[in-house]
């Protein structure tokens, strides 16, 4: 995202903010975890395997073997550790696990409940997992109902997938902003938020 497009997402949170009076902030995260246990793993059952054709069909000595087993692991961890090799030997399950717990964390790192009517919304969106989540305290989550939610992430993940990342959350700024504003009308300031757009 170029510097023009992260102003427009912190200008559209914060217009979001002034209508409702509640919270709004955003995370775009590169990736919700770094996944080092599947390579270790993986690249640990090759060197396990790796000795048994070479004991049935070769006359390697014992300590040759050993050598060759620990040069298979560390080519295999090299190659296994690669980014993109990294995500895609991690089950779908597991990512998506992370980038829940990551959103629930980003939800009480960036002071989003330090608002008295607990209105206050986080837009998670993880790229490399390709998640998007809002996060809505207490108060949010009773007044709003889940499918209402539900319909700005799906036209998030929709622009998303256009490559449209700055529209996407600015939509999904201005979405919850409309969102909040109908159930809590900026009666009182919210709680200072020093900064509602943060990229990891």
């Amino acid at each position: 995202m170029t510097n023009e497009e992260k102003a427009g997402v912190e200008t559209a949170l914060r217009a979001a903010q002034a209508r409702c009076g509640a919270p709004v902030v955003c995370v775009l995260a590169r990736a919700s975890a770094n996944y080092e246990a599947p390579p270790l793993i993986w690249s640990a059952v090759v060197a396990l395997a790796a000795p048994w054709p070479l004991l049935f069909f070769t006359d390697l000595s014992a300590e040759r073997i050993f050598i060759a087993q620990l040069a298979i692991f560390l080519v295999a961890l090299g190659l296994l550790s690669l980014p993109g090799l990294r995500l895609r030997l991690t089950p779908g399950a597991v990512r998506r696990a992370h980038a829940h717990r990551a959103a629930l964390e980003q939800f009480v790192i960036r002071g989003v409940t330090h608002c008295a009517e607990r209105n206050g919304v986080l837009i998670y969106v993880s790229l490399a997992e390709r998640y998007a989540r809002i996060v809505a305290d207490d108060g949010a989550a009773r007044a709003i109902g889940q499918n209402e939610w539900r319909a700005i992430v799906d036209r998030l993940t929709g622009d998303m997938k256009t490559g449209a990342t700055a529209k996407a959350l600015i939509g999904a700024a201005t979405g919850c902003g409309d969102l909040l504003a109908r159930h809590f009308p900026a009666r009182e300031a919210a709680a200072p938020v020093s900064q509602r757009f943060h990229m990891l």
